[in-house]
């Protein structure tokens, strides 16, 4: 009855929340994502090589909401993709590593990137991953701080190996990408009552996303790649 149950409330899904991870090659963006859908770290990683996506579903105010996260390498030699990547991503998580200086220094040019290609009104997460390296550590919390309000970006640091802050970092992201469309719905039912489109629709009061979380599922465009460090 329960294998039942589960299939048939499979099928409604609520919504779907595109979210897209960047940043440079090797800061563990794809371990952040492993952890956060699949509980899981590779020890035994690979660069990630073109695009791949999984999926984890939560529970929102009894919504089903589907959080369809991309994942690509941050090598140069892959920024043809970026176009098609952000299109309809309503919110980023921009990873850096704290013991690399270098791909902290390069987080401006991924938000200047970000907003040329992806919606004015994407959410963006700053994540400073591997905070289990904190003796090793080359970038200060007060620095990617300082960078994040100056910038308008949510922050958190967090360990992809150790787990810590990896969800939190995650649902705090998708609440807020729900808080940016529930007001787009808000002004839309407002400004017009009877014009249909195909924007999302998300009705509802904000709440925290913390409370209830439920299913985790992955997904894949490309096979063969169990784990994987970007």
């Amino acid at each position: 009855m329960e294998g039942e149950w589960g299939a048939e409330r499979a099928a409604e899904i609520d919504y779907v929340f595109k979210v897209v991870v960047i940043g440079d090659s090797a800061v563990g963006k794809t371990q952040l994502l492993s952890r956060f859908t699949k509980d899981e770290f590779c020890f035994d990683s690979k660069s990630t090589i073109g695009i791949e996506f999984q999926t984890r579903t939560i529970v929102l105010n009894r919504k089903r909401i589907k959080a369809q996260i991309w994942d690509t390498a941050g090598q140069e030699r892959y920024r043809a993709v970026t176009s098609a990547y952000y299109r309809g991503a309503l919110g980023a998580m921009l990873v850096y590593d704290i013991t690399k200086r270098p791909t902290f220094d390069h987080v401006a040019r991924w938000v200047e990137e970000l907003r040329a290609n992806a919606d004015k009104a994407i959410v963006i997460m700053l994540i400073g991953n591997k905070s289990d390296l904190a003796d090793k550590r080359a970038v200060s919390a007060d620095d990617a701080v300082e960078f994040a309000e100056e910038q308008g970006l949510f922050f958190s640091e967090a360990s992809a190996l150790s787990g810590d802050n990896v969800e939190s970092a995650f649902l705090r992201l998708i609440e807020e990408i729900h808080g940016v469309v529930s007001r787009k719905d808000l002004e839309s039912d407002e400004g017009s009552r009877d014009g249909g489109n195909d924007a999302l629709r998300l009705k509802g009061n904000k709440v925290s996303v913390l409370s209830e979380v439920s299913m985790m599922e992955t997904s894949a465009l490309r096979k063969g790649t169990r784990c994987a460090c970007s």
